[in-house]
């Protein structure tokens, strides 16, 4: 595969997403002071033969992420104005519990760690990772957010981002998964081997296993995610709110966009989106060129069958098994205390009720 050894600046012409003037605010987080952020602990950031623009200010690092600084690294603070989301992010900024928590820490000890950001071809700067401190930045009313500056190629910038947030986020929505696993996979696609090292582990592999091993997951999920993709959005979106199942939302996702808007205006109109048994015959129908509006409220109306099984983990099992006992032989043992209790307890519920004594 191609090498890609050239620097090359992203061309993005997104808007920040954060405001464009600097918020007035009565005082600034102080110059140089980096202690790591609890709620973030990203990777170690290099800085080397980076022009900075003569009116930002520069710091030199004395610590970053408790790590041994290097004579490179260095702390400069940019005005919101100047900072740019990353073209495409995947991830969404969500007033939610985590959020509060890290503005409440951003107003009583400023930013702690620094954003990792990179040159942009037009100004300004792109980030790569720190959109939740920058945001939080914001709201906390702090005009500039302590960044380090990174020279980085479209790739490993992608990879740095969504390694990054795969890591550090608590919760990830299946949309925001799905999008981040695909630009990993065409980023690791453009990059190839780099250097042509042969003691390189990821060498002769294919670009879904490298993706899988980053990850920790199966290339089949890796998969199954990137398939979503191809949802339209309010299915996608149906997913994110957790009506739908997963695996019933990747059997949609091969199904031609003009049914999957039937399927979802069936879904509004029933209140009851497709089990998987039920996706799946949608895909096998659409398929065969036999899908149409009227069959999915067929299938969607279609009486559904209460599941009658009974699970019983291994969990649940272990205090009352041995650790050596296989599957096989404790469903043995329990239906042999199951034939041993309805034998005792059968007939005396088939004894008729002795009246009380007058």
């Amino acid at each position: 595969m191609a090498k890609t050894n050239t620097k090359v600046k992203p061309k993005s012409k997104a808007k920040a997403t954060m405001p464009e003037q600097p918020i007035e605010t009565p005082s600034e987080p102080v110059e140089g002071a980096t202690p790591s952020e609890p709620e973030v602990a990203e990777e170690e950031a290099i800085v080397s033969n980076v022009q900075v623009p003569d009116e930002i200010q520069n710091t030199m690092v004395e610590t970053l992420s408790q790590t041994p600084p290097k004579a490179s690294e260095f702390i400069i603070h940019i005005s919101h104005s100047e900072l740019f989301p990353f073209k495409e992010h995947p991830f969404q900024l969500r007033d939610d519990e985590d959020m509060r928590a890290l503005i409440a820490s951003v107003k009583e000890r400023g930013v702690d760690q620094p954003a990792i950001v990179r040159p942009r071809e037009n100004g300004g700067f792109e980030l790569i990772m720190g959109h939740r401190r920058q945001f939080a930045a914001a709201a906390a009313g702090y005009s500039k957010v302590p960044c380090v500056i990174r020279e980085m190629t479209d790739e490993e910038a992608v990879l740095a981002m969504t390694e990054s947030n795969f890591n550090q986020r608590s919760d990830i929505l299946a949309s925001e998964r799905a999008k981040a696993l695909k630009m990993q996979l065409d980023a690791i696609k453009r990059q190839g081997v780099r250097n042509g090292d042969k003691n390189n582990p990821e060498l002769n592999k294919r670009s879904n296993e490298i993706v899988a091993e980053r990850n920790r997951m199966s290339v089949k999920n890796v998969q199954r995610y990137i398939a979503l993709n191809n949802l339209i959005p309010e299915l996608l979106q149906c997913v994110d709110d957790k009506k739908m199942k997963f695996i019933a939302a990747v059997d949609l996702s091969y199904i031609k966009p003009k049914n999957q808007r039937y399927i979802a205006l069936a879904i509004e109109a029933q209140e009851a989106a497709p089990t998987g048994s039920q996706a799946q015959r949608m895909r096998e129908l659409d398929q065969n060129d036999m899908l149409n509006a009227d069959v999915i409220d067929g299938i969607l109306l279609e009486e559904r069958k209460e599941d009658t099984r009974v699970i019983l983990n291994s969990q649940e099992l272990s205090q009352y098994f041995s650790a050596d006992k296989t599957p096989r032989e404790m469903k043995e043992q329990i239906l042999k205390l199951l034939d041993e209790w309805k034998s005792r307890e059968v007939p005396e519920l088939d004894q008729p009720t002795k009246h009380e004594e007058r």
